[in-house]
């Protein structure tokens, strides 16, 4: 199988996630699958596994295209349920760990999930116990228990298994054969920003596609070893992650919880060679003062992204760490969660300040509000066209022709600028610019610039209100280890450094953001807390 990202015929491919695994046994074999704790299985036994229990959810009635859920942290159960779901033929629908009932129960309500698999305990909270009596959710019949105590109205993991005996042995087998790669795959709802979340339907077929171009541009090959912090839940653990895994023959090594000395404990033990996430995460372990007490010398290869991506973060996980391969790139669910991708030949200034340039077969613009694309380096709206577009919004037409155009192109409502070789610039969200005195203000430029002060870690800006300026701008830093640096010295500094208008009225040092699940830093709350301390 040729690696060239740019020419490869993608009709050589699998045609569906489900087809992907069947190819994974018969090309990896023996080769280790997935690990965690004392389970190390190989591609066969994986095989084995994940078709044990897509036979227990045909005995249990669930038919192709109908949707079962997914609600726990990052263990092998999970990577086995959702494989199964797709052997199955019918479609995955993730829950994110941090939700509460009423977010759980308005996605199972809107998907129509038949069965959810979760786990009666993580991080002190009872997934079973948030349902309550199921009284408000009519059309989910089942509760299986991935791990964890017992609970009433529930299917224990290994009770659930038993039903695989009750249909024939090449059941799933058969199941998996007759999907198409336009069969929906995922439903994987956003994080609901603005207004309830939206379901994005995802297919097979661009999802292997789109996740074949992701892993040939990074290099993961067969037997690379995969540290996966990124929840399952999220498009990037699940597709460029276990996906990924599958396609490549990598092992995929589950972590449900990012914690700096336990991550590079299991990157030593385990002789992890690849471990992607959010800029929060590298810089949290090159700043911890454990670092170099662990061997992380098999680390390799590393993918990240964000709107401020630090040039100095780069060279640091080049120098300090054993990263060869370091790639940036650009996606959103609607999107199949990836449409742009730096190349790992790109130098760490391209790497740092672009997303990277569109995979194949993709059209990315800068376009202005009539949707022509703008000039090279001026701003505009990221628009997006290909295979990797979802088929829309669940039940939900209107919000789906909002996002989508008559002309096939996705509204993503990022501000980006594009440079003449077509490397894209996310400068902002639409909706995080603020207005300080009828000037635009652009978060992620404010927050590049104080990155560059060389006393600071980390760094989010944002708008709050204000009554003489309409809004102004917020700064939360988090200080290098030995720093005594104050807000006052920050603010000083930043007069210096750029136009008054982007200057931070108020700076807060803290020594730690709030963080989503994924490890991106939670904005609202940052505001929350911001306009109250400044009232």
């Amino acid at each position: 199988m040729t690696t060239d990202i740019e020419s490869f015929d993608a009709t050589a491919l699998p045609p569906t996630v489900a087809a992907a695994l069947e190819v994974a046994a018969e090309r990896f074999g023996e080769r280790e699958a997935l690990v965690d704790g004392d389970l190390r299985l190989s591609y066969v036994e994986l095989l084995e596994r994940v078709d044990e229990a897509a036979r227990a959810l045909i005995a249990l009635d669930i038919a192709p295209g109908d949707r079962v859920a997914i609600w726990a942290q990052n263990i092998a159960e999970w990577v086995i349920a959702a494989c199964a779901i797709h052997r199955s033929g019918a479609v995955l629908v993730p829950l994110n760990t941090r939700f509460k009932r009423p977010e759980a129960t308005y996605i199972l309500n809107n998907s129509g999930a038949r069965l959810l698999f979760t786990v009666s305990e993580f991080l002190g909270t009872d997934y079973v116990e948030l349902l309550g009596d199921r009284s408000e959710l009519p059309s989910l019949e089942h509760v299986v228990l991935l791990q964890g105590p017992a609970r009433p109205n529930t299917i224990s993991w290994s009770e659930f298994l038993t039903k695989a005996n009750e249909v024939p042995a090449d059941a799933a087998a058969l199941r998996a054969s007759a999907l198409t790669p336009d069969d929906l795959s995922d439903i994987l709802f956003t994080s609901g920003t603005t207004g309830l979340p939206k379901g994005a339907m995802l297919t097979h077929g661009a999802s292997v596609r789109a996740y074949w171009s992701w892993s040939t541009v990074v290099g993961l090959t067969e037997g690379d070893r995969y540290l996966i912090i990124n929840p399952f839940f999220h498009g990037f653990g699940l597709k460029s992650g276990i996906l990924a895994c599958i396609l490549m023959g990598a092992t995929n090594l589950p972590h449900p919880i990012f914690d700096v000395p336990s991550v590079m404990r299991r990157v030593e033990e385990e002789q992890i060679t690849m471990l992607p996430g959010p800029p929060t995460i590298y810089q949290t372990m090159l700043d911890h003062p454990d670092l170099h007490s662990y061997d992380l010398s098999s680390l390799r290869l590393s993918v990240t992204g964000a709107a401020t991506v630090p040039v100095e973060m780069i060279h640091r996980m080049r120098s300090e760490m054993t990263f060869k391969t370091i790639v940036t790139g650009y996606g959103l669910t609607e999107a199949t969660g990836i449409a742009t991708m730096c190349r790992h030949t790109d130098d760490p200034e391209i790497i740092a300040n672009t997303a990277g340039r569109a995979i194949p077969d993709v059209e990315v613009i800068v376009a202005d509000e009539n949707r022509h694309a703008v000039p090279a380096g001026e701003p505009g709206e990221v628009l997006i066209r290909g295979y990797n577009i979802m088929k829309g919004f669940i039940g939900n037409p209107e919000a789906t022709a909002e996002a989508i155009d008559d002309e096939g192109w996705l509204h993503t409502g990022d501000i980006g600028v594009m440079d003449e070789a077509g490397n894209l610039r996310i400068t902002d969200r639409m909706k995080d610019m603020f207005i300080v005195g009828g000037f635009n203000a652009y978060p992620a430029e404010i927050e590049n610039i104080l990155l560059t002060h060389p006393e600071l870690s980390q760094v989010a800006v944002l708008g709050i209100p204000d009554n003489r300026m309409g809004e102004i701008g917020v700064a939360f830093v988090i200080a290098k280890p030995g720093s005594a640096v104050s807000a006052a010295d920050i603010v000083a500094w930043s007069r210096e450094s750029m136009a008054n208008y982007k200057v931070p009225r108020h700076v807060f040092v803290v020594d730690e953001f709030p963080l989503n699940a994924s490890g991106k830093v939670l904005k609202y709350a940052l505001r929350e807390t911001a306009i109250t301390a400044t009232a």
